[in-house]
């Protein structure tokens, strides 16, 4: 296709490849310097493990209060089972985080209040 006035075809040259493999280079320095940073800062925690363990134990107080038809696990819950299961550690690697705030959610989960620090206000 030829432009009006333009009587040669000509193409435009982008930056050198040395350009970009500098570019590619120093964005690769950052983006691994980054990462090591916060792997050295939070290490086998994640960012956030408070808000980690009192969703999982919101989403077990929340299943076992969703899935028992009976009612015998949910009385058990909030008589101090969300506590004897946080003890004997079965809520899992979340739970280690912040064992209160597990217990926390889960007995939140389990009397079927809102999960707290959800939503806009927070």
């Amino acid at each position: 296709m030829v432009l009006l006035d333009q009587t040669s075809l000509t193409a435009h040259s982008g930056p050198s490849r040395r350009a970009l493999a500098i570019t590619a280079a120093i964005a690769a320095v950052f983006l691994f310097g980054g990462g090591w940073l916060l792997l050295r800062q939070y290490g086998d925690r994640p960012p956030l493990a408070e808000d980690v363990a009192y969703e999982s134990g919101f989403v077990h107080g929340s299943r076992v209060r969703q899935y028992d038809r009976v009612g015998d696990q949910v009385t058990d819950l909030r008589s101090g089972g969300c506590e004897r299961l946080a003890l004997a550690g079965a809520g899992g690697r979340e739970m280690s985080y912040d064992p209160g705030l597990w217990v926390k959610g889960c007995m939140d989960g389990v009397s079927g209040r809102p999960a707290a620090g959800q939503g806009v206000i927070g």
